[in-house]
Order: C-alpha cells, then sequence, then structure tokens
C-alpha cells in the first residue's frame, strides 16, 4: 500500500505573533522546512497545503520536492486544509497527515506510522507513553469523510467515530506531542 503524505503548512500562526513556520530552528533550517525534510524522506509521494498569502512557504516546499496546493479559504481552519489536500490525491490508497508545527517527530516514527497503514480502513496513530500523537494516517475508505472536512478541527472527529480501526504505534519519540504554537515553544536544544 503506497502512501500519500499530507503536510498541513496553511496554519495562521496567531498565537505565535508571525509565520511560525518559517521561524527558524537552532540549525537555522525553517520549521516547515524540517517537516517537509522528515516527510519527503520517508515517503515517495508527498503534497503541502499553503495559503494564499504565503508565496514563501509555497516556495521553499516547492524546493523540497513537495507537490504544492493553495487553499484559498486556509482561514477557515484545518479541517478545510486538510480537505483540500484529500481532494489533490484523492486516488491514494491511503494518506499520512502531518502538521507544519511539528518539526520534531522522528523519521522512523513516520516509516511505522505509514507501514502500519495496510487495508482500507486503518487509521493509524503513534503513540508516546499514554498519549496519541501526529503524524495520523488514514486508509482510502475515509475520502469522503476527509473531503467534507471544515473548520479547525482536522481529522480528530473520524478517529473517535472509529476506534474499532484506529491502531496506536507504540513509539520512543516525544516529537509526536510537540508542537509549536508560541515562540517559547522552541529552545535552543530542540534538535
Amino acid at each position: 500500500m503506497s502512501t500519500t503524505g499530507i503536510l498541513l503548512a496553511a496554519g495562521l500562526s496567531q498565537r505565535f505573533g508571525s509565520n511560525k513556520l518559517l521561524h527558524p530552528l537552532a540549525d537555522q533550517t525553517p520549521m516547515v522546512v524540517q517537516c517537509a525534510r522528515n516527510l519527503t524522506t520517508m515517503l515517495a509521494e508527498c503534497v503541502a497545503v499553503v495559503g494564499p498569502d504565503d508565496p514563501t512557504t509555497a516556495e521553499l516546499l516547492t524546493r523540497e520536492g513537495m507537490q504544492v496546493v493553495i487553499n484559498p479559504r486556509s482561514e477557515d481552519g484545518m479541517g478545510s486544509s486538510l480537505a483540500c489536500a484529500i481532494r489533490a490525491v484523492h486516488e491514494a490508497s491511503s494518506w499520512l497527515i502531518m502538521l507544519g508545527d511539528m518539526p520534531w517527530i522522528d523519521k522512523q516514527t513516520i516509516r511505522a506510522v505509514a507501514g502500519a497503514l495496510r487495508q482500507p480502513r486503518d487509521i493509524v496513530a503513534p503513540l508516546y507513553g499514554d498519549r496519541r500523537g501526529h503524524p495520523v494516517g488514514f486508509g482510502s475508505a475515509y475520502v469522503r469523510q476527509l473531503i467534507a472536512l471544515n473548520g479547525d478541527q482536522g481529522a480528530r472527529a473520524i478517529v473517535n467515530a472509529n476506534p474499532q480501526h484506529l491502531t496506536l504505534v507504540s513509539v520512543n519519540d516525544p516529537g509526536v506531542l510537540r508542537d509549536v504554537d508560541y515562540p517559547e515553544d522552541i529552545s535552543s536544544t530542540e534538535c
């Protein structure tokens, strides 16, 4: 089963105060570029969703080998951007959804989650300790539900409505829980 990676990079960064996706990490790599590299290293086909007013992020992600899709309604929230991405690659057999503000996810975690996607009804997420994290994978059976998403909730309702199809992959990767909302969420020791 070939999994397509989806990088959600269309957020407004309102709590951060500036475009957090372009904020440099300790090695000066923009956060969103690190996320793209983690994803493209593990998956052959990857698409990123960006907002209409963010040509810099679009250009950086194109340079990283990602297909870039512009969501003209990105202000509607994560659900809108995820639906936009799924529409662009709706024929995939499965999707692994990664957030553009989670640059510390280990590449092996991406491989493990993608590798556990085997059937159309599969939903797969990493488990660190007793907490479910990101990225989350969906089999093709959820295409209509994913395309119908809107608002800022993402696909959580789909996961919660299908617990019998959810596989949690235990990982030793705290990065699956660590995102960036505020500047103080980035420390000099992150990578």
